[in-house]
C-alpha cells in the first residue's frame, strides 16, 4: 500500500486536523460532510487498513468508500497521477545493467538552481514576486519555475508520473550546513490543490529549511514553515510534523502558530513542554495566527519571541492560560 500511503500524505494538507494515530490509521475532519459545524475540533473521518486495502469512513455522515475514490472526489488531478503510478506497466530491466545501476550514486548538477529564475529577476508585476513582496518576505534566495513538475522530474525522475497539468511555483531551497542543495519546497500561487510540495533529493536528510545559515553557537528558533523562519534571527523551519534536530545544535526554542483552538498544535506544544523543551507562548494581545501575519500587523516579532519563551512549570502555566 505504499503508493496509497504516499498519495494520502500528498492529500493531507487539504485535510483538516490530519493526524497519523498509529500504523495504518489516520484521522481528520470529514471533507465530505464537513464534520461538526459547532465544534471545529471534531475529527470523525478515518482512513484505515482492511484486508490489504485502505478504506475511508466517517463516523458522522457514515460515508464509507475506498481511499482511491476519496482521492478522486477531493483532487481529480492528484488522482490521475495516482492512477498513472499505480497501474503503469513496469518497464523491462536489462539485467546486465542492474549491478551498475545499484552501485552508482545519483549525480546532480553543481548548481541545480541555475535553470530557475531568481525571484529578484522577475518583473515587479509578476504574481510570484507580487505575493512575496506583499507579505514583506525577502526575495533573496527564492526562485521561480513555470513548470514545477517537469523541473522536479529533471532532478528526481518519476516524482510526478503525469506532468500534463503542470504549474508555476515559488521554489524555496533546502540546503545543508555546507550550502549544498538537498531538497526544496514548491509554493503554489493557486488557491486550489496542494499549497506546498516538499521534495527531497537526498532521502536521508531531515526536512529542515535554513541549515545553511544556522549559527550553532546561538539559540535556534524552530518555526512551522520556511516563510515564518525568515522573520527571525537564527531560525530553521520544519517541513513536516516530525523533526530530527541536528546532533550538534545548541539551545533551541520551538515557535508554533498562535492557534490555541487547534488541537494538533496544542498537543505538539504540550509534548515539547513535557520533553523539557523551550517553547514560545504568545501573549493574549497578539491576535494574528502566524509570524507573517504578525509582521504585517506591525508587531516586533523577534522581541515578542525573545520575551515570551518559557519552559518547565512556567511554560505549563502560560500554556494553560493561552489555551483558554
Amino acid at each position: 500500500m505504499h503508493v496509497e500511503i504516499k498519495y494520502l500524505n500528498l492529500l493531507s494538507p487539504r485535510l483538516e486536523k490530519f493526524k497519523r494515530k498509529k500504523d495504518f490509521l489516520w484521522n481528520f475532519r470529514c471533507p465530505i460532510c464537513g464534520d461538526s459545524q459547532k465544534n471545529k475540533n471534531k475529527a470523525r473521518g478515518f482512513v484505515f487498513q482492511l484486508k490489504g486495502d485502505l478504506l475511508y469512513k466517517c463516523h458522522n455522515c457514515q460515508v464509507s468508500l475506498p481511499f482511491p475514490k476519496l482521492l478522486q472526489e477531493l483532487d481529480p488531478v492528484l488522482y490521475r497521477e495516482y492512477r498513472m503510478e499505480k497501474f503503469v506497466e513496469p518497464k523491462r530491466v536489462d539485467m546486465r545493467k542492474v549491478k551498475k545501476i545499484i552501485s552508482s550514486q545519483p549525480v546532480f548538477e553543481k548548481n541545480i538552481l541555475a535553470s530557475l529564475t531568481p525571484l529578484s529577476d522577475l518583473n515587479n508585476s509578476h504574481p510570484a514576486k507580487e505575493y512575496i513582496v506583499s507579505r514583506k518576505l525577502p526575495i533573496e534566495a527564492l526562485y521561480y519555475t513555470e513548470q514545477f513538475k517537469e523541473w522536479t522530474n529533471s532532478l528526481k525522475p518519476e516524482t510526478f508520473p503525469d506532468t500534463q497539468n503542470d504549474e508555476g511555483r515559488i521554489i524555496i531551497p533546502f540546503k545543508d550546513q555546507a550550502g549544498n542543495l538537498f531538497g526544496f519546497q514548491g509554493r503554489s500561487l493557486s488557491p486550489d490543490g496542494l499549497r506546498y510540495i516538499t521534495v527531497l533529493l537526498q532521502e536521508d536528510q531531515p526536512k529542515i529549511f535554513g541549515l545553511d545559515t544556522l549559527d550553532y553557537e546561538k539559540t535556534t528558533y524552530i518555526t512551522e514553515g520556511p516563510f515564518d523562519s525568515m522573520f527571525l534571527s537564527n531560525a530553521i523551519a520544519m517541513a513536516g510534523a516530525d523533526l530530527s534536530l541536528p546532533h550538534n545544535i545548541g539551545s533551541y526554542v520551538f515557535v508554533f502558530d498562535n492557534e490555541p483552538r487547534n488541537r494538533e498544535i496544542t498537543s505538539r506544544i504540550l509534548k515539547h513542554i513535557s520533553d523539557g523543551d523551550s517553547v514560545v507562548i504568545w501573549p493574549s494581545t497578539i491576535k494574528e495566527k502566524d509570524i507573517n501575519d504578525m509582521v504585517l500587523a506591525g508587531h516586533n516579532v523577534q522581541e515578542i519571541v525573545s520575551s515570551c519563551t518559557y519552559s518547565g512549570l512556567t511554560a505549563t502555566l502560560k500554556f494553560n492560560d493561552w489555551r483558554k
